[in-house]
C-alpha cells in the first residue's frame, strides 16, 4: 500500500445502529491523519517532532461513536449548517423569517442541537495527480433542516499532501437561498499531552481586531475592537496564557478566549486559484518544537482555548480532557452574520457554489520533506 492511498476500517456505530468508518491518510513526511464518517471529525492527526523526532497526536480525541455521539464539545468535527452563533435562533431572508432551535443561552450555535457533527457522512478516496492521499466526505442536508431553509448538498475533502500539511476544501450548493458558514472544530495540543494544556504555546494571530461579545457570546453591535493593548493581541507570538486571567470584561464574558478575531489582508498571498488564501495564524509548543500554521480563505478565525472542558469524558488514552487541554482555530464568516449586514454575507444562492480552503501546515517538518 502506497503512503497515498487512504483507506476506510470500521469504527462502530451510530446510536441508530448506521456503521461507521473510519479512514486513514498518510504522508512520506511522517505525518498521519485518521478522519471518522461520523461528523466527519478529524479523529487523529499524528505529527513527528523536529529533526525526525516521533510523531505524537496534535489533536483532542474520543475513544468511540458513543462519546462522540453525547459531548457537545464538538471535538474534531465540521459544524453548521452555519457554525458559531444565530442571536435567538432567527433570522430573516428575502423576507421571509426562520427559526433554528436554541441550543446556546437562547441562541443557536454550530447550526442547532442536530448540526452536521451528528450526521453520517459519506466517503470516497479521491485519485490526485500529485499522489497526495485525498479522501472526500458528502452529506446531503434537506430543506427545513433544523429550521434552515433549501436543500443543501455539501462536502468537506481531507487531503494530506507529502510535505504533511493537511488541506480542507468546502463546497456547498443550494436549490434555494440559505446561510452557510461551515467550520472544523479541532482542539490542538502539539505538545501530544493534553495533561499539559496549552497554556504555555505561543499563538500568533494575524489580525488587529477582533469582535467583542455580549454575555451570550453574540458579536456587539458597532466595528470591530482593535487588539492593540489588549489581552487580544496577538499579533507578536505570545504565550496564550500570558493575560488570560486578567481582569478585563471581553474575557470575564468568555471565561477566557472564545472570540473571533477580524483576519488582515497584509499576508495574503497573490492567489490560489479562485480562492486567496491568507495566513490566521501559527502556533508553537516550545517543549516539543512543533509548530502549527493556519492559511484559509475565510475571513475570521474563531480562537477558543477549551475553558469549558470539564474533564468529563477522556481521550483515546483515558487521559481526561479539562481546561485548556486543546485550543480551537476555527476559519469561517463572522458570528451573526444573517443578522448583520454589516458583515460579510453568508447567504449561498442556487445559482452559486461555495468554496472554502483551510490549510493546516506544519513548518518544522520542511527539512524531513526534502
Amino acid at each position: 500500500m502506497s503512503f497515498a492511498t487512504p483507506f476506510p476500517a470500521p469504527f462502530g456505530a451510530t446510536p441508530s445502529g448506521l456503521p461507521v468508518e473510519r479512514w486513514t491518510l498518510r504522508s512520506a513526511s511522517g505525518v498521519e491523519a485518521a478522519v471518522l464518517t461520523y461528523g466527519a471529525v478529524l479523529h487523529s492527526l499524528r505529527v513527528p517532532g523536529p529533526e525526525r523526532r516521533p510523531p505524537a497526536e496534535v489533536v483532542l480525541s474520543l475513544p468511540d461513536v458513543k462519546h462522540y455521539a453525547t459531548h457537545g464539545a464538538y471535538l474534531g468535527a465540521v459544524v453548521g449548517r452555519f457554525a458559531n452563533r444565530i442571536a435567538a435562533g432567527t433570522f430573516t431572508l428575502d423576507g421571509t423569517r426562520h427559526h433554528i432551535p436554541g441550543n446556546d443561552r437562547g441562541n443557536s450555535l454550530h447550526g442547532g442541537a442536530d448540526g452536521f457533527d451528528r450526521r453520517l457522512w459519506r466517503a470516497e478516496a479521491c485519485e490526485r495527480p500529485d499522489g497526495a492521499a485525498s479522501v472526500r466526505l458528502s452529506l446531503d442536508s434537506p430543506h427545513g433542516d433544523q429550521g434552515f431553509p433549501g436543500s443543501l448538498q455539501l462536502s468537506v475533502t481531507y487531503t494530506l499532501a507529502s510535505d504533511g500539511s493537511l488541506t480542507l476544501d468546502y463546497h456547498a450548493v443550494t436549490d434555494r437561498p440559505t446561510p452557510v458558514n461551515l467550520t472544523h472544530h479541532a482542539y490542538f495540543n502539539l505538545s501530544g499531552n493534553p495533561d499539559r494544556g496549552v497554556l504555555d504555546h505561543l499563538l500568533t494571530v494575524d489580525a488587529a481586531a477582533y469582535l467583542p461579545i455580549d454575555e451570550t457570546g453574540l458579536p456587539l453591535p458597532g466595528a470591530p475592537a482593535p487588539v492593540a493593548g489588549s489581552p487580544f493581541d496577538f499579533t507578536r507570538a505570545r504565550r496564550i496564557g500570558a493575560r488570560i486571567t486578567e481582569p478585563d470584561e471581553q474575557l470575564a464574558r468568555a471565561g477566557g478566549y472564545d472570540h473571533c478575531w477580524v483576519l488582515d489582508d497584509r499576508d495574503r498571498p497573490p492567489g490560489d486559484g479562485e480562492l486567496d488564501l491568507r495566513r490566521a495564524a501559527r502556533l508553537e509548543d516550545p517543549g516539543s518544537g512543533r509548530v502549527l500554521e493556519v492559511h484559509t480563505s475565510e475571513p475570521g478565525l474563531q480562537v477558543y482555548a477549551g475553558q469549558q472542558l470539564d474533564g468529563g469524558f477522556g481521550d483515546l488514552l483515558g487521559r481526561r480532557l479539562g481546561p485548556h487541554s486543546g485550543l480551537c482555530l476555527e476559519t469561517q464568516h463572522f458570528p451573526d452574520s444573517p443578522n448583520r449586514p454589516d458583515y460579510p454575507s453568508t447567504v449561498l444562492r442556487p445559482d452559486q457554489a461555495l468554496r472554502s480552503r483551510t490549510v493546516l501546515g506544519f513548518p518544522h517538518l520542511a527539512a524531513v520533506a526534502r
